[in-house]
Order: structure tokens, then sequence, then C-alpha cells
């Protein structure tokens, strides 16, 4: 099966984004963002998704991928999220529980929640609509209200740079409209 245009259509092709309760900057620590890119790679090895881009910012996060074979969208992110609010929450008990209290819920299946709901996942059913997406999560980190970064693809957390330079930073990564044959080998 060949990722992204199978055959003139999309199948389970999303852009998702998640989003830190409260739009609060919980993901500006690297190791955090690493935790994120730790669960990208770990959900690509194993053969339930191809990741054709994402971009980590302060607050939230998004991502441009394909779920493989009889995945469910629902499944396969509540898999991400949990694994990455387990990791964070662990992580805050250890090192910063004054930042962890921020995060308290009353509720009955959860103490802490670190982000919304559900990540909204938008289907993608163009070749158009796949490089809008693609191009608007890579520009997110050089906008004015953010300014991480000069150029999209100086940005480190982020598939910008495989793009623009076919930099292998990030293994994990398919190319969207090259697939595997990116990048060229010279």
């Amino acid at each position: 099966m060949y990722p992204g245009n199978l055959y003139g259509r999309y199948t389970d092709l999303y852009f998702t984004t998640a989003t830190v309760k409260g739009w609060k900057h919980l993901l500006k620590p690297d190791k955090y963002k690493k935790i994120i890119t730790d669960s990208f790679e770990f959900l690509v090895k194993e053969q339930t998704v191809w990741l054709y881009a994402f971009v980590i910012m302060p607050n939230h996060f998004h991502w441009v991928w394909q779920l493989r074979g009889e995945q469910t969208l629902p499944r396969v992110q509540l898999r991400l999220m949990k694994f990455v609010a387990q990791s964070i929450k662990f992580d805050l008990i250890a090192h910063h529980p004054e930042v962890l209290t921020r995060f308290k819920v009353e509720r009955n299946d959860r103490e802490y929640q670190f982000f919304k709901e559900r990540p909204l996942s938008i289907p993608i059913f163009t070749d158009d609509v796949a490089q809008q997406k693609i191009q608007y999560l890579h520009h997110n980190p050089t906008q004015e209200k953010w300014q991480l970064s000069p150029t999209p693809e100086e940005y480190v957390w982020s598939s910008a740079a495989y793009y623009a330079t076919g930099d292998q930073r990030w293994p994990f990564l398919t190319h969207f409209w090259y697939g595997e044959d990116w990048p060229p080998k010279l």
C-alpha cells in the first residue's frame, strides 16, 4: 500500500491538532517535545501510521498522518495522547510537582488533564488541502505571535527541514509526495 494519494483518493489521512488545556505552555521544554516525537516514531515503527508532517509548539502540536491497515482514528489518537500525557505526568511528579497542580481536575477517570478532550482531526481529501495544511504547520513557528524561528526549516521541532532540504533528523517521516524515495539518493 502506497502512502498519500492512493489511486486518486485518500483514505484515513488527517490533519490533527492537540491543544494543551487552558493554552498553557506545557510543551515549552524540549524534553516534552521529545516525548511527542518518540511517540510518533513508535507508531511509525509498529506500522500503525505514516507520519508526513508535524510541528510542536509551546501549547499545541499539529501533525499530518495516515492510518495504516485496520487502525481506527479514535484508538490510535487515544494511544498517542495517553502515552504523551502519562510521560509528562511522571516527569512533572518527579521534577516539577508545582506545575502538576495546575492540571488537577475533578473527574472520575483521571486526576490530571493536560490536553483538551480529543485532538481535532480534519480529514484530508485532496493534494491542495494536504499541501495547505503542511505549509500552515511548517510556518507556525515563524508567525509574529510566536517568533520561534526566522524560517520554517530552522525550527528543530518540525518536519519543515525534511521537506526543504531532505534533513533526516526525524527518520520516522515519510514524504507526502515522494514516499520512501525522499530524499533522492545521490
